[in-house]
């Protein structure tokens, strides 16, 4: 079986400014990341449930889809696979992290991050090429890449750390008691302006709400979020690159909820 798995260190990053860069540079470990890709299993689907396996330095963390108030997030180009029609990503429930009073997401010191590839063609060998665009951070971040080669095995045993990570996916919003879901939006002088209310019952101490839609090209604010009773309020800004108002196809909405203890709920598309 073919496998390579690689990682490249590029320039080194802060949220802070050049002196920090330099002072911290010194403290890099040199195990700061190991990344594996993991194969998987085919699913009775026909498609093929791999994942890639990253493993931190004590005290380092990579980000999650949305990264928050500041971050890198991840990138992933397929474009040199074989057999590979699209990727769907299965991100576990991340970890809520306070950087300098800037609320980033993410995960501390290992992520398995679940990915079901679909074949083009059923039944057909596959190979797996991806270059992977991230971020590391303690102090320091650093932007790196992971480069991944391997043909996937078409064994339909289960990985049990694959599987474990799948079950820690967020929950579905209508299991969690969502009864009502209405996005509103308007024109802005750059772009949108997206409201989003949801009837939930309160989840925890610490409620917010992230916003995202399908084209990451278009950028979107921290959601200002609010509660009345039984009605969860959040308001973010949505920029496209041209800085003009759009048409936003609702169904292109993912709305992401964080109850402050521990639970976290996904909700994708959002009516008017």
């Amino acid at each position: 079986m073919m496998k390579k798995i690689t990682a490249r260190f590029p320039i080194i990053a802060t949220l802070a400014c050049l002196a920090a860069q330099v002072s911290h540079a010194q403290d890099i470990p040199d195990n700061v990341l190991r990344a594996e890709f993991r194969s998987g299993w085919q699913t009775d689907s026909g498609t093929q449930m791999a994942a890639l396996h990253l493993t931190l330095a004590p005290g380092w963390k990579t980000y999650w889809r949305a990264p928050g108030e500041s971050g890198i997030p991840p990138q992933f180009d397929w474009s040199g696979s074989e057999n590979i029609a699209n990727a769907a990503f299965h991100w576990p429930k991340p970890e809520i992290f306070d950087l300098n009073g800037l609320r980033t997401i993410g995960y501390e010191n290992e992520l398995v991050l679940p990915i079901e590839l679909h074949p083009i063609k059923a039944g057909a060998p596959m190979i797996a090429m991806a270059e992977v665009e991230l971020g590391v951070c303690e102090e320091v971040c650093i932007p790196m890449t992971v480069d991944i080669s391997q043909a996937l095995s078409p064994t339909t045993k289960q990985d049990p750390v694959i599987r474990a990570a799948l079950s820690q996916v967020p929950e579905p919003a209508a299991s969690a008691g969502l009864s009502a879901a209405k996005c509103s939006v308007e024109p802005i002088r750059d772009g949108m302006r997206l409201t989003s209310d949801l009837t939930l019952p309160r989840l925890g101490p610490a409620e917010f709400v992230v916003i995202e839609l399908t084209d990451q090209a278009v950028w979107v604010s921290t959601a200002q979020t609010s509660r009345s009773g039984g009605l969860l309020t959040s308001v973010a800004d949505l920029v496209p690159p041209n800085a003009q108002p759009f048409a936003l196809d609702r169904s292109d909405i993912r709305i992401t909820v964080f109850g402050g203890a521990g639970r976290v709920l996904d909700l994708q598309g959002c009516p008017g």
